[in-house]
Formats: structure tokens, sequence, C-alpha cells
């Protein structure tokens, strides 16, 4: 059977859980469950997933909370929301924490199916864009998209700096090797200090985060 991508599933009732992952591992999905927002956020932390199924409401921790504490940490994954709350308001939370899309109990399961191979087909055309945090680092148009919906242009070598750190945002960078791989003609490493005061002062001091004695790393939006 041809493979239809990794996936978590974060859901608390078992017959539903037991249903989804027999129905989604039939469609060709590698499929986690975790019963609750804890497990949830460590499997989402630890492991590589194209997409995730998150319910709303979960024992432990929050579906919202969860979604927030996994977009803060850079997971790139794509995010569906189940939940039993129908209300714009409710989809607009669950949008605002980081879900790509939301599907309100009861559904149909070929729905879902489709909804998640739409995920899945956007994770796997997802180079045009990298996480960071609530924004975006937009590959096509060389911005940075802020969680307001706001677009920040670039230089092109504050575009590449942050593109590099996006990229493995758990990587700690050496000036020295940030130096090679975007500033080849600069002498000093220091050039770097500059470019990520610039990206600091364009998309706030969070966006690049300090390591002392060992370089920078990806902050969030």
């Amino acid at each position: 059977m041809r493979r239809s991508g990794t996936l978590l599933l974060v859901e608390d009732d078992a017959d539903l859980s037991e249903t989804l992952t027999e129905a989604l591992a039939g469609e060709g999905y590698l499929v986690d469950h975790a019963p609750d927002g804890q497990r949830g956020l460590h499997l989402g932390l630890s492991r590589p997933y194209d997409v995730m199924v998150i319910d709303r409401r979960l024992p432990a921790l929050d579906g919202l909370d969860l979604l927030t504490r996994l977009r803060k940490r850079a997971v790139p994954a794509r995010a569906l929301m189940l939940t039993a709350l129908g209300s714009v308001d409710d989809r607009v939370a669950g949008l605002d924490a980081g879900a790509d899309d939301y599907l309100v109990k009861p559904f149909d399961l070929d729905e879902l199916s489709a909804r998640l191979r739409a995920l899945c087909r956007r994770a796997t055309d997802a180079t045009e864009a990298l996480r960071i945090g609530a924004g975006l680092l937009d590959l096509t148009l060389r911005d940075a998209v802020l969680p307001t919906g706001d677009r920040v242009p670039l230089s092109a070598r504050e575009f590449e700096l942050l593109r590099i750190l996006a990229a493995r945002p758990s990587a700690v960078h050496s000036r020295a090797e940030l130096r090679r791989r975007v500033f080849d003609e600069a002498h000093a490493a220091s050039i770097v200090d500059t470019y990520v005061y610039y990206l600091r002062r364009k998309l706030g001091r969070a966006a690049v985060r300090t390591v002392h004695g060992l370089g920078y790393r990806l902050g969030e939006l």
C-alpha cells in the first residue's frame, strides 16, 4: 500500500480512537495515538509528523494549549482540530492556536480523509513556507509573516540567515558556520551579529535566540 504520511492522533475517546486508527492505517498512514494532551505534546515534540489530528477537549492538556505549545516550538506538521464545539468563536480560537483545519463532531470519515489528504499535500508542498513559532517565513515571496498576518520584507541576507535557522529550528548554529553559509565573503563573524540585530529590529527580539558561548538558534514570532 502506498504510504500516505505520518499522523499523530490525539483523542481521549477510546472507541473513536480505535475506529480512526484502523481507518487511517487502512489508508496507508503510519498512526501514533496519544490518549491525552501531555502524551500528545511528548510525541509531537519528539517525532516528525506530516499531519496531526487533535481533539479540542483533552485530559491533562487542552487541545488548544497543546497546539499552541507545539507551534511555539516550531513544530511544522499540519494540524486538523476535532471538536464538538462548532461556533464561529471556537473555530477562530482553534485557527488562532495554529490549526490548519477544523472539523466538528460528528463527522463523516470520508470527509475527514479528504481533509487529511489535502493537508498532507500541503505538507508535502510546504517548501513554500517554514514555520517560526506562530509566524512563517514565506520562501516564495521571501518575507516574514507575523502571527497577525502582517508581512515584513527582508533583505536577501536577512532572508537567508532566517531561512537557515528556520530549516532546523532546534539546532544551534555557530557564528562561524553562519558567516560561512550566508556571508562567505566577510572576514569577521561579527557580520552575523549585525544581521541578527537587523532581524530582531524588524521581527522582535524573540525572533532569534542567543545561545551563549555557542551561537544562535531560531526563536519565534
